[in-house]
Parts: C-alpha cells; structure tokens; sequence
C-alpha cells in the first residue's frame, strides 16, 4: 500500500472509537461513522477461558529482563516470543505484563488483522472467546480494569515485527489492546507507544487469518487466538 492510504488506514484501524474503530476525515479530530461490525464468531471457537484473577499493577523489578510468550490456535499455530521494552516504555510493559500474569490475555483473540500492515489484538473485555458474553462483533471495542495510560513515545521506529499499543484519539488512551507489524509502518512513528517487538516466532505472526480488507481489517468466522501468554523474566 501506498504511504499516503497506508498511514489514513493505519490510523483508522488502531484508533479505539466508541462502537468500532473510527475512520479519521477532514479537519484534525473529525471523525466519520464506524463501519459495520463483522459477523459474530461461529459456536464453538474455543472452550470456556479460565477465571481471570484481578491484575495488579506493581513496579518492574530493577534491571530485569522482561518479555512474553504466547501460545497462538487456529490458522497460526505456534508460540511468538516478545521483547519488551520496559526502558522504552516502563508503564506500558508494567500494564501488559499485570495482564498477562492475571491471565487476562488468554483466550483472547485477534479481532482486526490487515495484510501487509498489522494484527491487532488485546481486548481483555469483550475479545475473550468462550466468555458467557463473547460477541465477536463487540471485540475490539474494550480495554481493561485497569486505567488508561500516558503516552511513552519514542524514538524507535515501526519496523517488522514491533509491538505497539493501540490507542484512540487521545494521545493518553492506551490499555490493554496491542498490534504486531507484518511490514514496516514508518507513518506510525511518534504516535503510538512501542512496547516490544518479536524476537521469535514472526513465522507465526504472519500466519495470522487476515480480516476483511473491505472493512478495516475486521475478522469474521473464527479468529484466531492467544491460547497462552506468559511473563518471561531475565
């Protein structure tokens, strides 16, 4: 994709709007009608995730190492190993991290993938597959109990394989949700938060099942999903 519709629909796509993702037009801050949601998942996609304990957010141990493992179902199938990068971005890896060790990651599944640019996924609220209340329509439009965070943009650059945190209009909104880059994404760089990339496992990454082009990237059928995500510490 161009870099000019690459960066629109970038934009378009990690932008967290009420009812959907939003697309940006006009003037600075407009913002036009979400599109359609995507069809609900088929029954069955997964079993029933187990209980999530309440997360907590504690401060990083000094020094440490820290990264994630996640186990990937359905048309990726494998582990991805992350980096994070919790000298870039040490409320951002602090958040993820009281997540994942609650196990809210689990289950959850990856509800906006766009071929050639990212695969989105971390809603914590409505994307856990096998929840009472799982809607695949609805994935995506959540975060966490936990508060929004401030932005910690970088220097580093949206190159293959970097993690970064999906956010809405606000600078500030940044949760639960995260995207891995299929491609470098130069026209993200500075206004969002990277917070790892993957050091192993992209082969996974790019096996993904892709959304509908046509509508932003959402995916309909059954999603693929974080089985497992697991703290690593060095």
């Amino acid at each position: 994709m161009s870099p000019v519709k690459g960066g629109i629909l970038a934009v378009a796509v990690l932008l967290v709007g009420l009812g959907g993702y939003s697309v940006l037009r006009g003037g600075a801050g407009a913002v036009d009608a979400a599109p359609d949601p995507a069809a609900p998942a088929e029954d069955g996609v997964a079993a029933a995730p187990a209980p999530v304990a309440e997360p907590v957010l504690e401060p990083l141990p000094e020094g440490a190492d820290m990264g994630l493992q996640i186990q990937l179902a359905g048309e990726a199938d494998g582990t991805i190993t992350i980096d994070l990068f919790e000298d870039v971005a040490p409320g951002h890896t602090a958040q993820i991290v009281a997540l994942a060790k609650a196990g809210a990651y689990d289950g959850v599944v990856f509800h906006r993938v766009i071929d050639g640019f990212m695969a989105q996924t971390g809603d914590v609220q409505f994307g856990r597959t096998g929840a009472e209340d799982f809607d695949m329509r609805r994935a995506g439009m959540g975060g966490s109990t936990l508060p929004d965070l401030e932005a910690e943009f970088s220097e580093l650059s949206f190159e293959r394989g970097v993690v970064g945190m999906a956010r809405s209009q606000s600078p500030d909104s940044a949760n639960s949700q995260f995207f891995i880059m299929f491609a470098p994404g130069p026209f993200l760089d500075g206004q969002y938060t990277i917070v790892g990339k993957v050091t192993e496992g992209m082969d996974v990454v790019d096996a993904i099942k892709r959304g509908d082009q046509r509508a932003n990237g959402a995916v309909t059928g059954e999603p693929d999903r974080m089985v497992k995500v697991t703290v690593t510490q060095e």
